[in-house]
């Protein structure tokens, strides 16, 4: 499948999803697939709605890449923050570091500041667009196009999935869509600033992201690890 043809195609399946799936969204974590699957809702005025999940720890680029695309696209982004308490729940037993200190910490802070605002953003939706690759990390090797999130009720839409890498920066470059400047620092997955670092040369894009745990560690935060069921 060609390039333009690739676009053509995540072009009509998120006006598919607008049209049969309403009310759906599209969850942003501002990295550049996602700046992909944003600038092309916003060119064609679809009706999803863009939220993102301020987990309190984000790094000030994608802080300053949220404020960009707010007054360059005049759009609204919901944004969903963890619950206070919680967090605090969190420091007091783990410590405010605490998710250094094992695979079990870490995904309980992920639990706190991302996969509950997660369900808050999902809550009433019918549809749940993503920036999913397969060529992102082996645990997504296996990713479709179209899903059903049974635990959530809901479809889940990955308009990306074939893209390549290529694909996603030839797009931005042409189209002048603006990218996270840690991206041009060697960060090619963006998440918590603590939980994620620069990769060097023939390391996997994903390495940077909670590189002290083990190399065969399935390093995911919650967010996209419940079973799906593929759309026929």
């Amino acid at each position: 499948m060609s390039f333009e043809d690739r676009i053509v195609r995540s072009r009509r399946l998120l006006a598919a999803v607008e049209k049969n799936h309403s009310p759906a969204v599209f969850t942003s974590s501002f990295g550049a697939e996602d700046m992909v699957v944003l600038d092309l809702i916003a060119r064609d005025g679809l009706a999803i709605e863009i939220a993102t999940l301020d987990t309190g720890r984000l790094p000030k680029e994608t802080l300053d890449l949220i404020a960009k695309v707010r007054h360059d696209y005049a759009i609204d982004i919901t944004i969903h923050s963890p619950w206070p308490e919680s967090i605090d729940a969190y420091i007091e037993e783990y410590g405010i570091d605490g998710f250094y200190d094992g695979i079990e910490q870490r995904k309980a802070c992920c639990a706190v500041r991302k996969v509950e605002p997660l369900n808050r953003a999902l809550a009433g939706k019918r549809a749940w667009v993503t920036g999913l690759r397969r060529e992102q990390s082996d645990s997504r090797a296996k990713l479709v196009e179209s899903e059903a999130d049974t635990a959530r009720r809901l479809w889940k839409f990955n308009p990306l999935v074939e893209w390549t890498d290529e694909d996603v920066w030839q797009y931005l470059r042409l189209n002048s869509v603006p990218w996270n400047k840690l991206h041009d620092r060697g960060y090619p997955s963006i998440g918590c600033e603590p939980c994620t670092r620069a990769v060097r040369q023939g390391e996997h894009p994903r390495a940077g992201r909670w590189w002290w745990e083990q190399e065969d560690a399935k390093k995911e935060c919650g967010l996209h690890v419940i079973p799906l069921k593929e759309i026929a």
